[in-house]
């Protein structure tokens, strides 16, 4: 049940059609992120099941006779500590699935995102088969191999949003720069080509010289005319390539402190992530346990003086 209604409510929030539940290849390694975890406390729970049993077997069971009175008191003990257990867990998964549902509402959240859920289809019998069978193809498969990003499950931030739109920023920031430098070589090209037409058009400008000598002014005139046409295209060329220069700098600041604003964050999951370990290292499964085993034996402890009297 753990399992399923993590992986169900998961299909209420993202209803589309890809892959084998519905869910995009990114959402459904992070469904089975989330049900490698509930196996993992499910075995913890049943071994702590199968424990109590055998510490019953190990601790009463010593004699090969015993009254009705006898069986009856030592099933009474054995059904409050595995109600006490089994209570526990229960209290523990909705409070995990909580935190669960948090993580997913805050980050709508930041993006200004309403979430709904229908808790009617976490008993649909169809969609928990289909997660069943899912189940077994995904960890009982012997030919199936872990994929790397499963291998290491990692939280998921809560500001995911956040890095995603300095990713789309800095890519935004990298086109704008592509574009700049494709302009600017056209620039270039059209510098290269006015010069070749300056260097044609002196040569020209000789050549009729030598043939007409008389119109010398009127040659003077035309080069000087050249002269400044080229000498406008020149500091156009230079005021061009300075915004060009000017804009690439802006760009490449623009980019160190993206890469520092994604440092930042990535330091900020390493941190949660740490922090996540240590709370689930913290569980109060173990003290609980501890705490019955405790009880149990001075249970045991009085009945042996009893018996002894």
């Amino acid at each position: 049940l753990f399992t399923y209604f993590s992986v169900y409510l998961s299909l209420c929030l993202y209803p589309y059609l890809q892959a084998e539940l519905g869910l995009n290849e990114h959402h459904q390694n992070e469904v089975i992120n989330y049900m490698r975890f509930a196996r993992f406390k499910r075995g913890l729970c049943l071994k702590t099941v199968d424990s109590c049993f055998q510490d019953l077997k190990d601790s009463r069971l010593v004699e090969e006779t015993f009254t009705v009175d006898e069986v009856i008191d030592m099933l009474d003990g054995l059904r409050t500590v595995v109600h006490s257990e089994v209570e526990s867990e229960l209290i523990n998964t909705t409070y995990t699935n909580v935190l669960l549902l948090r993580q997913l509402f805050s980050q709508a959240e930041k993006w200004y995102l309403k979430l709904q859920t229908d808790v009617s289809e976490l008993e649909n019998r169809e969609l928990l088969e289909q997660v069943a069978e899912f189940e077994k193809s995904e960890f009982t498969s012997s030919n199936k191999k872990p994929s790397a990003d499963l291998i290491k499950p990692k939280l998921a931030p809560l500001n995911e949003g956040g890095s995603e739109l300095l990713n789309k920023t800095v890519a935004c920031l990298q086109e704008e720069n592509e574009k700049l430098k494709t302009r600017l070589k056209t620039i270039e090209t059209q510098a290269t080509a006015a010069l070749d037409e300056k260097s044609k058009l002196e040569k020209s400008l000789k050549d009729l010289q030598m043939i007409q000598g008389d119109q010398k002014t009127n040659a003077n005139q035309d080069i000087t005319e050249l002269e400044n046409k080229v000498a406008a295209l020149k500091c156009q060329f230079e005021k061009t390539l300075n915004d060009s220069t000017a804009n690439q700098k802006f760009l490449e600041e623009n980019l160190v402190t993206t890469k520092h604003d994604l440092l930042k964050v990535q330091d900020q999951l390493s941190t949660a992530e740490k922090e996540l370990e240590k709370k689930f290292q913290q569980t109060a499964a173990y003290r609980n346990m501890k705490e019955i085993l405790t009880k149990k034996n001075e249970q045991i402890k009085d009945l042996r003086k009893k018996l002894s009297k």
